[in-house]
C-alpha cells in the first residue's frame, strides 16, 4: 500500500468537534486517555499547527501514530523535524523522527490495543483493530509512526 494513499480527513462536524474538544482539553490540563496537543509549524504557512494526538510508550521509547493516515500534521512534522508536546502547562519541544514502515508492526499493534475503540474508523479500508501482524506489516507504509525524541 502506497503511504501517501490513505488519508482520512475529519469529514463532518462531529469529527472536528471531537478534535477540538480533545485539544482544549489536553490545552487545559485534563488527561483524557493520555491525549496531548501537538504543535508543529506549517510546511508552507510557517505558522503553527495544533492537533490532539495520543502518545504511546513501549519499552521506555515514546511514539507518536497517525491512524488517519498521511495527515497535515505528519507533512509538516516530516518537514519540521520537530514540535511541541503539550497537556496544560506543561510543554515540552521534540523530535520526530519517522520510524521505518517494516519496524512499524508492534508498535501499531500496541497503539491499537490501547486506542482501538478510539481510532477504527480512521484505519484504511480492510484494516481493523484485530489484524493480526502480517495484515498490520501490509498497511504498515499506510499509517505514519514517529518517535518522540527529547
Amino acid at each position: 500500500m502506497n503511504s501517501t494513499a490513505h488519508y482520512r480527513p475529519p469529514v463532518n462536524r462531529s469529527d472536528r468537534f471531537f478534535n477540538t474538544a480533545v485539544r482544549w482539553l489536553a490545552d487545559h490540563g485534563v488527561n483524557l486517555a493520555g491525549a496531548q496537543t501537538l504543535t508543529v509549524l506549517g510546511r508552507t504557512s510557517g505558522t503553527p499547527q495544533r492537533t490532539p494526538v495520543n502518545p504511546l510508550t513501549i519499552d521506555g521509547r515514546e511514539y507518536l501514530v497517525a491512524p488517519r493516515g498521511n495527515t497535515q500534521w505528519v507533512r509538516n512534522a516530516r518537514v519540521a523535524g520537530g514540535g511541541e508536546l503539550r497537556r496544560g502547562r506543561r510543554s515540552r519541544t521534540v523530535r520526530l523522527v519517522e520510524v521505518a514502515a517494516e519496524q512499524r508492526v508492534p508498535i501499531l499493534r500496541s497503539y491499537l490495543d490501547k486506542w482501538g475503540w478510539e481510532v477504527s474508523r480512521f484505519l484504511p479500508e480492510g484494516l481493523d483493530t484485530d489484524a493480526d501482524d502480517t495484515t498490520l506489516a501490509e498497511y504498515a507504509d499506510a499509517l505514519p509512526v514517529f518517535e518522540v525524541l527529547s
